[in-house]
């Protein structure tokens, strides 16, 4: 069945669910897995580049803004090399074989670049629910793999759990009839 599994993780709430579905699957088919994270500036928590570095209007602004940028896209890095070091463990203690790599650019393209040279038989990854003209202006990642992928794709959606802390009360009433 499935020999190579390629799991697309980002760090949002639904990645850790991408994970374990993908584990299990790499389980159940004792299937070897690929962790892949695109470091892509759509992506929650990517550092954002400061308009203010293109002027010259106070002297040392500029450099001081891209230090602070080189800052922050470093710690961006390495809290995803430390996810991926994470699941990487994770699976490597269930005893599934597990690899990872961290990637800069498009994530639908490398997603599914990688899965072709990686020769994946399936895809694993979230979808964050964008549609309309979210989707129209800020592109689907997972559409795009779903129409170039060279390989299966297993696109998950975010499950909303009720909160631990809700209350949800039930009523009921009776009705007597003499």
């Amino acid at each position: 069945m499935f020999k190579k599994i390629l799991v697309a993780l980002d760090r949002s709430e639904i990645g850790q669910q991408v994970f374990e579905e993908a584990l299990g699957l790499a389980k159940l088919t004792q299937a070897s897995l690929m962790l892949v994270h695109v470091l892509s500036p759509e992506e929650d928590g990517s550092p954002y580049v400061s308009m203010l570095s293109n002027f010259d209007y106070y002297p040392g602004l500029s450099s001081q803004s891209f230090e602070l940028y080189q800052k922050q896209w470093d710690d961006f890095k390495n809290k995803g090399i430390q996810m991926l070091q994470s699941f990487c463990a994770q699976a490597t203690a269930a005893g599934v074989n597990t690899d990872f790599t961290q990637n800069i650019g498009n994530p639908g393209r490398i997603i599914c670049d990688f899965a072709h040279s990686y020769s994946a038989d399936l895809i694993v990854m979230g979808r964050r629910g964008r549609s309309g003209l979210m989707e129209l202006f800020l592109g689907s990642v997972s559409n795009y793999v779903l129409h170039h992928a060279p390989c299966t794709v297993h696109v998950m959606h975010l499950s909303v759990a009720p909160k631990t802390d809700e209350v949800v009360k039930e009523t009921t009433s009776s009705l007597s009839v003499n």
